[in-house]
C-alpha cells in the first residue's frame, strides 16, 4: 500500500510537469493566451490539491502517531525519573543511617565476642575440672596402692620379724614342748599324748 501511494504521489507531479511542458515551450516562444493560463491556474490547483490531500490524510495519523509516541517517552521518562529519585533517596536514607548500622554492627559483634569468650572461659572451667577430677581419681588410686604395698611390706615386715622371734626364742626343748601340745590336741581322749620312739 505504501508502494503504491508513493507510486501515485511521485507520478502525478510528473504528469503533471509533462502536461504543462507543451505550456512552457510556448511561453518560452512569446505566445500567450487563455490557454497558458488556465493550464498555470489547473497546474498550480493540481500540486496544491496533491498538497493538501497529502497534508490531510497522512498528516493527522502521522503527527499523532508522533505525538503518541511523544507523550509514551515523556511518561516513560517520568518513570525513570521517579524511579532513579526514589534510588536516590533510599540510597540518601542508606548513607544518613550508615553511623547507626556500623555501630550497631560493632555491638553486635562485641556482645558476640563477649559470649564467645564466656563460652570458651566455661569450657576452659568445665576441662579442668574434669582434668582436676582425674588427677585425683589417679592420686586416690595411687594412695590405694601405696596403702596395699604399705600393708603388704608391713606384713611382710611383720613375719620376718615374727620369724626371727622364733628363731630365736625355739629351743629343741621348747620345740618339743610345742609339739607334745600340738600332739595331744590331736590324741583321742583316753590315750597318753608323746612322741613316739
Amino acid at each position: 500500500m505504501r508502494r503504491y501511494l508513493s507510486f501515485v504521489l511521485f507520478s502525478l507531479p510528473a504528469a503533471l510537469l509533462l502536461a504543462a511542458q507543451p505550456l512552457w515551450a510556448a511561453q518560452e516562444e512569446g505566445a500567450s493566451g487563455g490557454y497558458f493560463t488556465a493550464f498555470q491556474f489547473l497546474n498550480f490547483a493540481l500540486v496544491l490539491g496533491a498538497i493538501l490531500w497529502v497534508l490531510v490524510k497522512k498528516a493527522p495519523p502521522f503527527f499523532a502517531a508522533r505525538a503518541a509516541e511523544i507523550a509514551s517517552a515523556i511518561d516513560e521518562g517520568a518513570k525513570v525519573k521517579a524511579q532513579a529519585e526514589a534510588r536516590r533517596d533510599e540510597a540518601k536514607k542508606r548513607l544518613a543511617n550508615l553511623a547507626a548500622e556500623v555501630e550497631e554492627l560493632r555491638a553486635a559483634a562485641l556482645g558476640d565476642a563477649a559470649a564467645e569468650a564466656e563460652r570458651i572461659q566455661a569450657v576452659t572451667r568445665e576441662e579442668a575440672a574434669k582434668i582436676d577430677r582425674a588427677a585425683q581419681g589417679e592420686v586416690d588410686a595411687a594412695a590405694r596402692s601405696a596403702r596395699h604395698e604399705l600393708r603388704a611390706a608391713a606384713a611382710r615386715l611383720s613375719l620376718e620379724r615374727a620369724e626371727a622371734l622364733l628363731r630365736a626364742e625355739m629351743t629343741p626343748g621348747a620345740e618339743d614342748g610345742i609339739f607334745n601340745t600340738f600332739l595331744g590336741e590331736l590324741a583321742p581322749p583316753g590315750r597318753p599324748a608323746g612322741r613316739p620312739n
